[in-house]
């Protein structure tokens, strides 16, 4: 695998997407829980999406239920919880897992391209966040207590770059 447009995920609905469909877009690519303490950044994560939507940012969030049994809904519970509380109007997909033996294949891609502190693969909670460029490469990991408006000055500076033919 040589960038994320190799993989596919399903869709909340349960549509099978192939993330080829983002080529030329810049992606915030998150795991997130309805029941945690970092929960409130889908309104940050929100906030992305519709000021740079129109931009070419893409947020994907992917549900997961390995920290602390903390995302227990099923896909429409997880979809109605997003849009009833944060508005969410992102592109959000089934629950995963995201580290382990089955961990989706997009999540072993993203965190052996973007190694977390002191080198590990591991997601260690909700709301980690990965940085993919135009041309799907992962750029950056950024922890669950960064905040998505703390990531706008790396997103502005991707948004700006042209991708490769």
């Amino acid at each position: 695998m040589t960038s994320i447009y190799d993989f596919h995920a399903k869709t909340l609905d349960g549509k099978d997407l192939d993330l080829s469909t983002y080529k030329g877009d810049v992606l915030v690519i998150v795991n997130t829980a309805s029941k945690c303490g970092f929960t409130n950044q889908y309104e940050g994560l929100q906030d992305l999406h519709q000021k740079f939507h129109t931009k070419g940012l893409r947020v994907l969030g992917f549900p997961c239920n390995q920290f602390g049994s903390q995302e227990p809904g099923s896909e429409s519970e997880i979809g109605a919880f997003c849009q009833k509380n944060y508005g969410v109007e992102f592109q959000m997909f089934e629950k995963i897992d995201v580290n382990g033996a089955q961990a989706h294949p997009l999540y072993k891609y993203l965190t052996s391209e973007a190694k977390g502190l002191a080198g590990t693969e591991a997601i260690k909670w909700n709301f980690t966040k990965f940085l993919v460029d135009k041309n799907g490469k992962v750029l950056k990991r950024y922890a669950p207590d960064v905040k998505p408006q703390d990531m706008v000055e790396d997103i502005e500076a991707q948004l700006s770059v042209e991708a490769k033919a």
